[in-house]
């Protein structure tokens, strides 16, 4: 097994001897093996330790074994005394959680304080299987086959390719010693009941039946990157970006093989789940337009032939300008507040605005616009309602919530970023502008 792990770590260059390392380690026969395999590969280590205080004085009998196991080697041994159950509770999540996020918060927090090449875990092949099953169980999409990666950031884990049974056997041969962790044989958690139960009988239906399932896994991975590469290529060509908008055609994404898989992929980084995409594709197929859809930071609107995807516009209040400001802030961007003589040119671009300074009632105030806002357009005689001036200017439900109006004595004087009020434009009776520039 030696030579093996020698030649797994040179080939895949996960591991260099001329740098140090952090080995995670319970005690427990896996990570024993694997400090056994570190030592004679000539890979420097040091070691870390949580003590959970889940198992009592069993708990303290293994930082215990571990430290002496440290000081045979004459190597560094960190160790962190954890309140798991408080933690737990506190945070309202599984001990299990609880004891996954408490040790990989503290490795990466000593990883960096000891400035370490990496943080090596004992994860082996049945660990690979277990995951991906457990992985199954949660209603996992493609990359739930794909397991646990051999480096991933700075976890590294070198003994995936060896099974349990090798590693069994070799701190056997080799008289290695280790600590038994009473509660792996319990059956009260999944992956001990997959382990104990589940892929035991699984395993008894034919004698390849172990290496035909990581065969069949590999592959799927495979078929996974090539899926993820096409996905690129598809994105690359259907959706478009304007402004902080992404806009995709329903009939490209419809006309697609794995449409739903497509829209998932796509819409996954931006917060909405598989439910989500599935419900959203039905939507396009069944021709429904005007539907929302809401992640916790985004939104989504079938929008007639499109899907248009923004940002949920942050949290806006009020702000209030004095004759005297020179400058304002919208989440936007920032805009400057000019005096100018009236002989100057007019700006027409909608995101500035240059309106009659002696109309204007100071204090202004701008805010996010409302249901019942009305003004009068620049150009026309009779008032608007807001929401059917943006209705004909066909803006997208995703933007409305985030347009914001310039309001002077309960007059709205501009819808920021669209169009001024009839009212407050320069005539030829304007002797002061005031220009709101966008920068």
């Amino acid at each position: 097994m030696v030579e093996a792990f020698i030649r797994h770590i040179r080939n895949k260059s996960i591991l260099n001897p001329s740098k140090t390392y952090l080995l995670a380690s319970s005690g427990g026969m896996d990570s024993m093996c694997l400090g056994n395999l570190l030592t004679k590969a000539s890979i420097p280590f040091e070691i870390a330790h949580v003590n959970f205080q889940l198992r009592g004085e069993e708990s303290d009998k293994d930082e215990e074994f571990l430290r002496n196991w440290a000081k045979s080697l004459s190597i560094p041994f960190h160790v962190h005394l954890a309140d798991t159950y408080r933690f737990a509770s506190e945070r309202n999540i599984s001990t299990q959680m609880a004891a996954r996020e408490i040790r990989y918060d503290w490795f990466e927090k000593l990883r960096a304080e000891r400035n370490l090449e990496g943080i090596i875990i004992a994860h082996h092949e049945d660990d690979q299987i277990e995951t991906i099953f457990l992985n199954l169980l949660r209603g996992t999409g493609i990359e739930g086959i794909y397991g646990m990666a051999e480096r991933r950031g700075w976890i590294i884990r070198p003994m995936l390719p060896f099974s349990r049974t090798e590693i069994q056997e070799f701190v056997l041969e080799n008289g290695i010693e280790w600590r038994e962790d009473s509660s792996n044989e319990k059956t009260d958690y999944k992956r001990n009941k997959l382990r104990h139960i589940s892929l035991p009988a699984l395993y008894e239906v034919a004698d390849d039946a172990k290496s035909n399932l990581l065969n069949s896994f590999a592959r799927l991975k495979d078929t996974g990157k090539a899926f993820t590469a096409l996905f690129e290529n598809w994105k690359s060509e259907k959706i478009t970006e304007s402004e902080d908008l992404q806009i995709l055609s329903s009939k490209d994404l419809i006309r697609n093989a794995g449409a739903s898989s497509l829209l998932y992929f796509w819409l996954r980084p931006y917060g909405f789940n598989s439910d989500q995409a599935q419900d959203i594709l039905e939507t396009c197929q069944f021709g429904e337009s005007g539907k929302l859809f809401e992640s916790s930071t985004h939104l989504l609107n079938i929008d007639r032939d499109h899907l248009i995807l923004a940002p949920i516009p942050a949290e806006f209040d009020p702000i209030s300008i004095t004759k005297n400001d020179i400058e304002f802030f919208l989440p936007e961007g920032k805009y400057d507040l000019l005096k100018l003589e009236a002989q100057e040119a007019i700006d027409k671009s909608r995101q500035n605005a240059m309106l009659d300074l002696e109309r204007l009632s100071f204090p202004l105030e701008v805010r996010t616009w409302q249901e019942g806002d009305r003004f009068i357009p620049l150009g026309m005689k009779n008032a608007k309602k807001i929401s059917d001036f943006l209705i004909d200017l066909k803006v997208p439900v995703v933007k409305k919530r985030g347009i914001k109006v310039l309001i002077s004595e309960d007059q709205i004087a501009w819808v920021i970023g669209y169009r001024i009020a009839d009212w407050a434009k320069s005539t030829a009776a304007t002797r002061k502008l005031l220009y709101l520039k966008k920068q």
